[in-house]
């Protein structure tokens, strides 16, 4: 019998491993494997390539009134084209669609040359922390750090322009830069003003009295609250603020923060 207690049990654990193991074997093929995880990539900057909501034009100079135009790239990185249909071009450079164009209209004329444009929609970078203007950036191209910071508007009294940390995301092998803002403002060390490329990710940080002002400010916000909520009716405290806690608001210390009153 202790025998037979003791096969279940090894039967159940058994079983139970293979519930909990089988989830992550089928997560493995979801997970990305290179890169921002987009699924579309290239490097813009030394050779432009078409991705999701890019615009692809066209014309074939020896039939420009038959082969010309200006198309979409669709969510399935598609494109419609006249006589011969859809053309997936997603990923490709300006010279990869010529090439396709080139041999997919060899079926209708004897002889082209299908020059291509890319106009860029959907590349860009991002910037969060100490700025006015956080989020998704169009990325225009020969972008140095210093311009997305200055661009992007660092708070004067609580950004950390000597720790701005220019972030390029891999699964394998992600690099974080530590740039100097600062020397390049007081010295004109431009040294560390690097090239920012797509999908690059920028943080400007507090400093170290923001930080601390931040923390007293979380501290002391459930008691403000609750003297907004009794007091507010009766001395009109907290009218029009609509102070948000957040960091990286680019207001600075002293704003709506921590002597930001009630």
């Amino acid at each position: 019998m202790p025998s037979l207690r003791s096969l279940g049990l090894l039967a159940l654990l058994l079983l139970l491993g293979a519930c909990q193991t089988a989830p992550n074997k089928r997560a493995l093929q979801y997970l990305n494997h290179y890169g921002f995880g987009k699924k579309y990539y290239g490097n813009a900057e030394e050779e432009n390539y078409a991705t999701v909501g890019d615009s692809v034009q066209y014309q074939d100079v020896l039939h420009p009134t038959e082969i010309s135009g200006t198309q979409k790239v669709d969510i399935d990185g598609t494109i419609l084209m006249p006589e011969v249909g859809i053309v997936h071009v997603a990923g490709f450079t300006r010279s990869d669609i010529e090439a396709v164009l080139q041999e997919r209209y060899s079926a209708y004329y004897e002889h082209t040359n299908i020059v291509v444009q890319i106009k860029t929609q959907g590349k860009k970078y991002f910037i969060f922390g100490e700025v006015r203007k956080e989020g998704e950036v169009k990325h225009p191209g020969d972008l140095t750090v210093f311009e997305a910071v200055m661009k992007a508007g660092p708070a004067e009294n609580s950004a950390n322009l000597g720790r701005v940390r220019l972030m390029r995301p891999d699964p394998i092998d992600p690099v974080v830069f530590t740039i100097n803002i600062n020397d390049m403002l007081d010295r004109a060390d431009m040294t560390f003003n690097m090239q920012v490329q797509e999908y690059d990710i920028i943080f400007v940080p507090a400093t170290m009295l923001a930080e601390f002002a931040y923390f007293i400010d979380d501290l002391l916000f459930p008691v403000q609250q609750l003297l907004r909520g009794a007091l507010g009716p009766i001395f009109g405290f907290g009218r029009g603020r609509g102070r948000g806690r957040g960091r990286g608001r680019g207001a600075g210390v002293g704003g709506n923060g921590l002597f930001g009153g009630f």
